[in-house]
């Protein structure tokens, strides 16, 4: 099966090592994409961060809310990580956001923003409730991710709703912290050819 999604990424990191990372798997049906922030920055958040990206690799892709307690299970006594994963199937967006990894899905018809909803918690501490979104998306949908060392107030901003297609690095460069690691992901919905 094609690709259903076009995407790019950017990331700035503190030290020699980012604990912010990033996964896109293909399966036989759809894509997993996940945004992964091991708490603080440097080896050890990296190390959280490369641990729950293992199970993500690995796990069932459609089943989020399996691969979530896997991954709560995997990095337990590290220092934690909050994550957001997102499954794109056919005309459809799967999703399951814990901490503050932001998630906004920009529509391309008609235009609009819609906040995507994270639960609070640290996966490999304090894990809510795994409830996860399902929604349809339409060619030209784009999801764009964000861990903290982003300005939470890029997605409230009018800049990405006059972007024709925001960019990551372009989010990057306007918005990130210089305390923190920083990644932003953007995943844009191209479906299948008919």
């Amino acid at each position: 099966m094609a690709s259903l999604i076009d995407w790019h990424v950017a990331i700035r990191s503190l030290g020699s090592e980012s604990g912010d990372q990033y996964l896109v798997r293909h399966t036989a049906d759809g894509v997993l994409v996940a945004v992964v922030d091991g708490l603080g920055h440097g080896p050890e958040a990296a190390g959280a961060a490369k641990a729950a990206l293992a199970v993500l690799e690995t796990g069932p892709a459609t089943d989020l809310s399996v691969l979530v307690s896997r991954c709560h299970e995997s990095v337990r006594g590290s220092r934690g990580v909050v994550l957001s994963v997102a499954y794109f199937g056919v005309r459809t967006l799967t999703w399951l956001g814990v901490g503050n990894v932001d998630g906004v899905l920009l529509r391309a018809a008609p235009p609009g923003t819609e906040q995507l909803l994270v639960r609070g918690g640290v996966v490999g501490r304090n894990l809510p409730s795994l409830d996860v979104s399902r929604l349809i998306v339409g060619r030209g949908d784009t999801l764009i991710l964000a861990t903290d060392g982003i300005d939470p107030g890029f997605a409230k901003g009018s800049d990405l709703t006059r972007m024709t297609r925001p960019t990551a690095e372009r989010i990057l460069v306007d918005h990130g912290k210089s305390t923190d690691d920083a990644l932003v992901m953007v995943v844009r919905y191209v479906g299948l050819e008919e």
